[in-house]
């Protein structure tokens, strides 16, 4: 289990002299993320992807479960105007209603969720308009300490912002 760690650094020198040093750290490349204005050039650094920097993930979660219960009562609906000895069992039809309702709610709530900022970052936003680059990185529990030390010690121009407890499973 990861928890990610949240760093504002003042630019872009700073934020490549913090890659460096979390690859020395032996934090894998895929556990270090990089939040930056669009007019940034982050190349060389690991860029956080939409996994990260939207709320696609809330999105398709949200919208499963309003698909499912949307689905399994149209199911229930179904199921009681068209119950017969002919027709399939009114308990299939509303699980496959509901399956059906999940799958086009992930879909399009994944579509909207793409497209929105995710909540988790726009604390951030206004640092990030200014033109600081902000650093997330998941690292296993036991080393979370010792990553805050030694960024604290190498960078004393990066301000910690905080800790997640659970980071998503996908991004």
């Amino acid at each position: 289990m990861r928890k990610r760690i949240y760093w504002l650094l003042p630019d872009l020198a700073s934020a490549r002299r913090v890659m460096d040093d979390m690859l020395l750290a032996r934090i894998d490349e895929r556990h270090i993320h990089f939040v930056a204005r669009d007019d940034v050039d982050l190349s060389g650094l690991h860029a956080a992807n939409t996994l990260q920097t939207s709320d696609v993930v809330r999105a398709a979660q949200m919208g499963g479960m309003i698909g499912a219960a949307l689905g399994a009562a149209l199911g229930t609906l179904a199921a009681l105007q068209f119950s017969s000895g002919e027709a399939p069992a009114p308990q299939a039809l509303v699980l496959a209603l509901a399956a059906l309702g999940a799958v086009f709610g992930i879909w399009t709530a994944s579509m909207i969720g793409v497209s929105t900022p995710s909540q988790r970052l726009r604390r951030f936003e206004p640092a990030i308009a200014r033109g600081a680059i902000l650093l997330m990185v998941d690292v296993p529990r036991g080393r979370v300490e010792a990553i805050e030390a030694q960024l604290e010690q190498l960078h004393p121009e990066a301000h910690l912002e905080g800790l997640e407890p659970n980071i998503p499973a996908f991004p």
